[in-house]
């Protein structure tokens, strides 16, 4: 009997502390979703799309238990993507509302304006292209003029260009430096550039650029690809018909700037 006692005693001193130690697990599950948003917040804000790619858009980043909502306004289509799929590429984030605004009436697919836009950014995101690259486009036909720093880095420019969705043909009329001076001249024509090749750039960066590289050369823009990086390392899984499509979609995605190497682990379907 006096057990028994003892028992229901210390039931009853249990209970109390039970209950205290569910109420602090309560109090806690929202102040760590709170710092969770936080952080995706600050991240995607900080991120390298954000700070070079879409510096000029006016984005808000609102995340609620892992849900964010993105708002306000950008300058095109290709914006509104990669802002939407950079979010998404962050640690702790479950979906993405994506509710951008394009302020601006967009140029029909594969018109020159369109073209021009295109191949521009496609070019912008290669590490091996030349930083004063100029590109033209007339009738489908894009011209590419600038300096390069070699022959070989010409001819992959053109390579590129001419890979690219409505491109007709490419005219390339750069020329190729003959010295050190008149390459860094070239340098000083494209902002920091070169700081987007050598600086460390963020994982969920990287995967939007990869991405948004694949989908944009003809070569790579049907395939089945999932994309994931981790320090630098791309991995890529998924689907191609051919062994050739699977090594220039390596070979596309290793030049993208900030990839350290690339995993290729994509199949032949």
């Amino acid at each position: 009997m006096k057990a028994k006692v003892e028992l229901s005693k210390n039931v009853l001193y249990a209970i109390p502390v039970v209950i205290a130690a569910l109420t602090l697990l309560f109090i806690s599950l929202p102040v760590q979703a709170s710092s969770t948003d936080d952080s995706i917040e600050a991240a995607a804000k900080k991120s390298h799309v954000f700070t070079r790619y879409l510096q000029g858009d006016d984005i808000k980043v609102q995340a609620k238990d892992g849900v964010v909502t993105l708002t306000g306004s950008v300058a095109s289509e290709s914006h509104k993507v990669m802002a939407g799929e950079t979010v998404s590429n962050q640690p702790g984030v479950k979906s993405v509302d994506n509710q951008l605004v394009v302020k601006s009436e967009q140029p029909s697919k594969v018109s020159d304006a369109w073209l021009l836009t295109k191949v521009k950014s496609t070019l912008l995101y290669h590490r091996s292209v030349s930083v004063g690259t100029e590109v033209d486009v007339k009738d489908g036909i894009v011209t590419l003029g600038g300096v390069a720093d070699n022959l070989a880095q010409k001819e992959l420019t053109t390579e590129y260009a001419m890979d690219i969705e409505g491109v007709k043909d490419v005219k390339n009329k750069m020329t190729v430096a003959k010295s050190t001076k008149e390459k860094q001249t070239v340098g000083e024509k494209v902002d920091d550039k070169i700081d987007m090749i050598g600086d460390k750039i963020d994982d969920a960066s990287i995967t939007t650029l990869v991405k948004m590289t694949l989908l944009s050369h003809r070569s790579t823009s049907a395939l089945n690809t999932s994309v994931t990086t981790k320090d630098g390392v791309v991995v890529l899984s998924g689907k191609a018909d051919n062994s050739a499509e699977i090594a220039l979609a390596g070979k596309l995605a290793n030049d993208v700037n900030g990839v350290q190497s690339v995993q290729n682990k994509m199949t032949v379907q």
